[in-house]
């Protein structure tokens, strides 16, 4: 005997359905605990080593004479690591931002244009100062190109501004900073700028006052990798600048590698400098984040 209610159809209300998901600081918490650990462990001992803690030879004792005994040398790094590393970002912002807002713009074309930025992107650093190097020198291929004797071209390779060194940066950087810029705001790029045209913009408005705005967030956050990157990278400025000053990162390395082992807590010294430069530029740029969201969200 068929049961009760058969064939009728009974409509129920479907219960509570549990997540299927983590939410993703759940996700991420295991990941950024291992970053934590590792880095914090690798960053507590450098501390460490330039407070005299670790010591290589002798009795640990806890003393600043890592930063203070060639004090005038690593304020000179600082100076040259904040130079490079700011006109490098600044440069890399501008000239991605440039190139996101082509890329945007270029419906048919856009495919080869984003094909060349990943390309840049994928080239490697030591590859790339190789490159601007053997292009800059004063026996370089654009000195010849130009018919320019290397005793009329400037110095930008070595010479007193790090010219070499930022333009390598910038050059390779503004291609990650374009391919951030496009992947944030390509979604809801076209809708934005085709309702400011209706509503009687012109192209410049239409970039001062709905690309730019709705860019910032995501130009912010790749500038401060940017800027990141270029406070700690090593092999660029150690290829393409001067022997003095030099920045935080060949300053570290030049005294670790030194056979003189009473250097280990200057080179500390220098690689802690470097870290709490990156440091600080990360918590100013959370500080501004919500404000550059509450503007990119107002153009919406």
């Amino acid at each position: 005997m068929a049961p009760r209610g058969a064939g009728i159809g009974v409509v129920t209300r479907p219960g509570p359905q549990r997540p299927t998901a983590l939410p993703g600081r759940r996700q991420a918490a295991p990941a950024v605990v291992l970053v934590v650990a590792v880095t914090g462990s690798g960053l507590a001992a450098v501390v460490a080593t330039s407070l005299g803690l670790m010591p290589l030879v002798g009795r640990p004792r806890l003393t600043t004479d890592g930063y203070t005994a060639g004090s005038a040398d690593l304020l000179l790094a600082v100076r040259e690591s904040l130079v490079i590393a700011t006109a490098s970002t600044v440069l890399a912002a501008g000239l991605g931002l440039l190139v996101a807002g082509v890329l945007l713009g270029l419906r048919p074309g856009r495919g080869p244009l984003r094909l060349v930025a990943v390309a840049v992107v994928a080239v490697p650093h030591v590859v790339g100062a190789a490159s601007v190097g053997l292009l800059l020198s004063g026996a370089g291929l654009l000195p010849r190109l130009l018919g320019i004797s290397p005793g009329d071209w400037p110095e930008l390779v070595g010479g007193s501004w790090p010219v070499a060194t930022v333009v390598e940066l910038a050059w390779k950087e503004s291609a990650f900073v374009a391919l951030v810029v496009v992947a944030a705001t390509a979604r809801r790029h076209r809708a934005l700028t085709e309702t400011a045209a209706v509503l009687g913009a012109g192209p410049w408005h239409r970039w001062t006052r709905v690309f730019v705005p709705t860019a910032v967030p995501a130009l912010a956050a790749a500038s401060l990798i940017v800027f990141v990157y270029s406070v700690g990278t090593y092999e660029v400025p150690w290829l393409l600048g001067r022997a003095h000053p030099e920045p935080l990162p060949v300053m570290a390395y030049r005294l670790f590698g030194s056979i003189d082992l009473a250097a280990r807590p200057a080179a500390a010294a220098a690689a802690t400098t470097g870290a709490l430069v990156a440091v600080l530029a990360a918590v100013l740029a959370l500080v501004a984040a919500p404000a550059m969201r509450r503007r990119a969200g107002a153009v919406e």
